[in-house]
């Protein structure tokens, strides 16, 4: 596929992806970019915060030889945040992997049905996820679970992080799966 084919399939789904300016889809998907661009830049806040715990966690132990025992924990919780949180800005961009190979041999109303149904499934498939991880969140939460380390936080916190962007990407891969039912302006 030439890059050029590629640019013009990006700008598709980007229109599948964005309603058009008026109505509840357009105002639902203007707040959950705006929701998905503010947990995006937190999330890049907390991927430096994690390299330098890590980096600083890595000079104590070996230079300075004094014991760290919270580091690796508090790391992987900020990782856990920005990778769940993020999640539905990705989907938002279609940054996903994604089966490009068929996009470029199906005709237009074929590739239309195949993304229809791959938001659709994938929707409820996040919803079940996103379900379960509230579960789990629900269960560390009144159970006080934490971790088996010395440090022992609280497992609501990454749970929690979990289940807010499996959340949040159910709703940008339903807000998706409605835009497709919407006539656009060459339809109308």
């Amino acid at each position: 596929m030439s890059h050029g084919s590629h640019g013009l399939e990006l700008e598709e789904n980007k229109a599948l992806t964005l309603p058009s300016a008026g109505g509840v889809l357009g105002w639902v998907a203007r707040s959950l970019a705006h929701i998905n661009r503010a947990i995006l830049g937190v999330s890049m806040l907390a991927l430096l915060a994690a390299g330098a715990i890590l980096t600083t966690s890595v000079f104590l132990r070996y230079f300075l030889h004094l014991p760290t025992d919270w580091q690796d924990e508090a790391a992987v919780f900020l990782l856990v945040g920005a990778t769940f949180l993020c999640g539905a800005y990705v989907q938002q961009q279609r940054g996903h992997v994604g089966i490009e190979s068929l996009a470029g041999l199906l005709p237009p109303w074929a590739n239309r049905l195949r993304q229809m149904f791959c938001d659709a499934a994938s929707c409820l498939f996040c919803s079940f996820f996103a379900w379960k991880s509230w579960l789990l969140f629900s269960e560390a939460w009144l159970e006080g679970q934490t971790t088996s380390s010395a440090w022992a936080p609280p497992l609501w916190i990454p749970y929690g992080m979990m289940a807010a962007g499996m959340t949040l990407l159910v709703l940008q891969l339903l807000l998706q799966t409605c835009v497709h039912f919407v006539p656009t302006k060459e339809q109308a």
